[in-house]
């Protein structure tokens, strides 16, 4: 059984973006969804993509990509979703395809705190703000996710409430959450 399964989240409309595919976007010479793909690899056993347009230019990168079941760009959640019931790993690490900066750490970093809290989801966080998109999560806890979203719930911090949550600081790394969300971003990291 592999241990921990990584979903890269690239199911958004890029709104912020103009309307285009955020992890399709070119950067420092690759796609955006590329240099994500590069951090979480050598951190799982398996890697899947959650997308919900250009399906077959996802599928190029070499991992499973999997569509919401939720229609219309539910969010996150809807990805997370997802990712649960196609992984083949007893956790579940998610991290956007915008974050082309994400710590090479940071499953070792939300495993460690998972195992010592027996804490059923760990979130990244840097000072204050929480990142909840970076997470590890126990599979167990699809049931209440699926719950939560069929009864029209959408915002992440209202589903952990029900949950066992742990915040792991990673105030040493803090530019590795930094996420692209406009274009101009794209050119002043470039």
């Amino acid at each position: 059984m592999i241990k921990v399964s990584g979903v890269i989240l690239a199911g958004g409309r890029g709104s912020r973006m103009g309307g285009v595919d955020k992890g399709l976007q070119p950067f420092r010479g690759k796609p955006m969804v590329a240099h994500a793909i590069d951090r979480l690899v050598p951190q799982v056993g398996e890697l899947l993509i959650n997308a919900n347009q250009n399906l077959d230019q996802y599928e190029k990168f070499g991992h499973r990509v999997v569509a919401d079941d939720i229609e219309g760009f539910a969010g996150p959640l809807a990805g997370f979703e997802r990712g649960l019931a196609n992984a083949s790993g007893d956790l579940v690490v998610t991290a956007p395809c915008d974050s082309p900066f994400l710590p090479a750490d940071l499953v070792a970093r939300l495993k460690a705190a998972m195992d010592q809290d027996h804490a059923d989801l760990c979130v990244a966080k840097t000072g204050g703000r929480a990142h909840p998109v970076f997470c590890l999560m126990q599979r167990t806890v699809l049931p209440s996710l699926r719950a939560f979203l069929q009864s029209g719930g959408r915002k992440i911090d209202r589903w952990y409430e029900t949950l066992k949550v742990v915040e792991v600081s990673f105030d040493d790394e803090e530019d590795a959450f930094r996420n692209i969300n406009t274009l101009e971003e794209i050119k002043a990291l470039e």
